[in-house]
């Protein structure tokens, strides 16, 4: 009784490993997601990181007017959304190795920082 009892906590003990091992579906450098919906006056998440490559950042529902500007980062910086102040739909930028910190100009406090691994 005691040995079956063993053997079911060292299979839940397996399994509970397995299920918080990392995953080979998310991008490398964290497994973060490379999208950045601008929401509510926020960046949502944020800080991330994410692979080196192209983030996008989406307007969710209609949301008074923000942009995305570029503070810190590797050389070249990125451009900075156009137009500059947006109320829908996305921007994408290329990010290099580095970290990138960005803000809204328009809400003082909403900014973000990106950690490209």
């Amino acid at each position: 009784m005691q040995l079956a009892r063993l053997a079911v906590a060292v299979a839940v003990g397996i399994g509970v490993i397995a299920a918080c091992s990392s995953s080979s579906t998310g991008p490398s450098g964290g497994g973060h997601t490379t999208n950045i919906s601008v929401r509510n006056n926020s960046f949502s998440p944020t800080p991330d990181t994410v692979p080196v490559g192209q983030v996008t950042f989406t307007w969710e529902t209609p949301s008074n007017g923000h942009n995305v500007t570029w503070l810190t980062g590797p050389a070249p910086l990125p451009a900075n959304s156009t137009p500059p102040t947006k109320s829908s739909g996305t921007y994408q930028a290329t990010l290099q190795h580095g970290t990138y910190t960005y803000h809204c100009t328009i809400h003082a406090g909403m900014s973000g920082t990106i950690v490209v691994q």
